[in-house]
Formats: C-alpha cells, structure tokens, sequence
C-alpha cells in the first residue's frame, strides 16, 4: 500500500470509527458540539477563527524552532522522518489527520469524556520513546485543549479543524524542506 493510501486509511477510519461511535450513542451530528444545530454565521465564523487559532500555533511552532534548543531537537528528528513525503503526502496527512482527529477526539471523545479526558487521550497518541519528544507531547496536550474549548465555544468542529489542518500542512511542509543544525 502507498503511503497515500495508508494515510486515508489511517485517518479515514479514525473519522469513521467517530460518526459510527456516535450514531449509536445517539447523537448522529458529532459536527457540532453535543448535536445542536448551528445558525450558518456562526458555521462560517469558526473555520475563521480555526485559522487564525492554527496561524498562532504555527507562529509559535517557528518561534520556538528557532531559539529554543528543544525545538530545533525535535525539528531535526522530524524533519529525518518526513524529508521524503511530497507535497501530495503532506496535503493528504494535513488533511486526513485533521478531520480524523478532530472528528475522534473532539466530536466523538470530548462529549462523552469531557476536555480534560480526550485532550489527554489526543496527547497520548502524540508520545514517543524518547525524553526528547516530551516537549512535542505537552504541546499536543495544549493543542488539544485549546481545539477542544474551540469546539465546545463555538459550537462545531469547523474550527478546530481548519487549525490543525492549518498547522499540520505549514509545519509539515516547513520541517519537510527545512534542514536544521542543531
């Protein structure tokens, strides 16, 4: 299987396993938060604020990458692992991710768990091994409350989708094309 084809499938079942996990909870529109409909100007109001919430976060991603020691580490690591995605694998991780993610923990988790509960479980699936990658999970866990206030404040996932779509597709092009020395 290409690696494509193992990012739909990765992040297209995780989406799928979230609407399923809701349709037999009840709750059929884990779109917007605990089913309520939304009016369509607060619809078209989140992915803008989603934006600028992902723009922030990808600002402070360079920021750090660029004075902190930490940062650099884990630019370095990751860019030896995504060096090789094209522009084509990195759209689709961005993509893929974001709405299988947000729909798991956001629209299917943080209803039935709470904030503190999914945004853990979020964190979770962002360890690694090492020490050095503690940082990346800590963020992870900061990203995940703030996606998972977004979607409880604003009523619906478009926001925090269109923030991590935003930050997955800037930092992953970046840290693909960037070699660092650290």
């Amino acid at each position: 299987m290409s690696r494509a084809g193992l990012i739909i499938l990765v992040y297209g079942g995780l989406g799928a396993i979230a609407l399923v996990w809701g349709a037999v909870r009840g709750n059929v529109n884990i779109y917007c938060y605990q089913g309520q409909a939304m009016p369509v100007l607060r619809l078209l109001v989140s992915p803008v604020v989603g934006l600028a919430v992902g723009l922030t976060v990808v600002f402070l991603s360079r920021f750090a990458t660029h004075r902190l020691e930490w940062a650099r580490v884990l630019h370095q690591e990751f860019h030896a692992v995504v060096h090789e995605l094209s522009s084509r694998e990195i759209f689709l991780l961005a993509l893929f991710s974001s709405g299988g993610e947000e729909l798991f923990f956001r629209g299917g988790l943080l209803p039935q768990l709470g904030l503190w509960p999914s945004s853990l479980l979020f964190a979770a699936l962002h360890v690694r091994p090492a020490l050095r990658f503690l940082p990346w999970t800590v963020m992870s866990l900061i990203v995940g409350l703030v996606m998972g206030l977004m979607y409880m404040r604003l009523g619906d996932l478009g926001g925090p989708i269109v923030a991590h779509f935003t930050i997955n597709l800037l930092n992953l092009n970046y840290i693909s094309k960037t070699e660092l020395r650290v």
